[in-house]
């Protein structure tokens, strides 16, 4: 399908405008900025309906695309996805078709940071125990209460991307805290103006941090990497955080280990059913876990920032192909 050419008020033929299907709701100055650089055809729009037929080009926030829709998509070259997380996107099928993913990383690294030092901090002072028992109208005297100080306690990273080094850097500032990072993927001299401790295994950093925090995408070879044997290795005071993708935690296992205390507690930005249900959780939740609904890049300057980059690059993209 060939760009469309769209008429201006006065009825002139403006210049060629590449054609986009937004399948999700964008923050308004996204929305805005497809609106001025494409035909943008919206999910309110009735032509919508064709985007498998006719689209070249998608923007995407968190909409699934499966290997069927892919099959039927003749006409796809490019995929602009808001966010560095493409799970929900058959990435084979689209490598297999030669469909370019344009994702963010990076972008939303700084907010997911702070939310896993949220997270950390929160665990650290049981507030997930004492908010709950409160807000349930039972009255919690301090004397009751214990927690963990952080300052200068190490933290371990699963994942040196880009969100692993603003966690590295934010503890690092606010903690003086120790680092010891894992990634298998990266060379050895990666991170070389932080200072950290390389791990050779995962096991290396559960046994030795008393921090953990998960920074890579959920894959056959991830999913469950964190089980009842991990959290056996793990140190008796030991937090560990999940800001990446629900499913590399055990849940089951974890909430196993906090009832024997082998760990001191957790925080989960992201579950396995999202979002996350009483009926499912709510046992973690009496057990302390500190839980939010996946929400390390839900503030309105990274959601812009993350949407208008994904727009960019698709555009980008898309005029080199005119």
């Amino acid at each position: 399908m060939a760009p469309g050419l769209l008429s201006d008020a006065s009825g002139t033929v403006a210049a060629s405008k590449p054609t986009v299907y937004v399948m999700d709701k964008f923050h308004p100055d996204v929305m805005q900025f497809a609106k001025e650089n494409f035909h943008a055809i919206f999910t309110d729009m009735p032509e919508h309906a064709q985007w498998r037929q006719k689209a070249q080009y998608l923007l995407m926030r968190s909409s699934k695309l499966t290997a069927e829709d892919v099959a039927n998509s003749p006409c796809l070259k490019a995929i602009g996805k808001q966010g560095v997380g493409i799970d929900k996107i058959d990435a084979e099928a689209c490598r297999a078709k030669g469909i370019k993913i344009f994702n963010t990383p990076g972008v939303n690294a700084r907010a997911v940071a702070e939310v896993v030092l949220t997270l950390a901090t929160s665990v650290a002072r049981d507030l997930g125990r004492i908010s709950r028992l409160q807000n349930q109208g039972t009255p919690v005297p301090k004397e009751t209460c214990n927690g963990i100080i952080l300052h200068k306690k190490s933290i371990g990273i699963l994942g040196m991307g880009n969100i692993g080094k603003s966690v590295a850097q934010m503890f690092r500032g606010a903690f003086d805290a120790p680092i010891i990072a894992y990634d298998p993927f990266l060379s050895a001299d990666a991170w070389s103006d932080i200072p950290h401790t390389r791990a050779e295994t995962v096991e290396q950093v559960l046994r030795d941090s008393d921090v953990i925090t998960i920074h890579i995408p959920l894959t056959k070879d991830t999913r469950h990497l964190i089980s009842y044997p991990q959290f056996q290795i793990m140190k008796r005071n030991a937090i560990l955080i999940n800001a990446a993708r629900g499913g590399i935690v055990n849940e089951e296992d974890l909430e196993k280990a906090l009832e024997e205390k082998l760990i001191w507690g957790a925080g989960l930005d992201c579950h396995e059913q999202e979002p996350p249900s009483p009926e499912r959780y709510g046992r973690l939740w009496d057990l302390g876990v500190v839980s939010t609904p996946h929400i390390g890049a839900a503030t309105d300057q990274t959601q812009m920032e993350t949407g208008m980059a994904a727009a960019k690059y698709l555009l980008e993209f898309a005029k080199s192909q005119q």
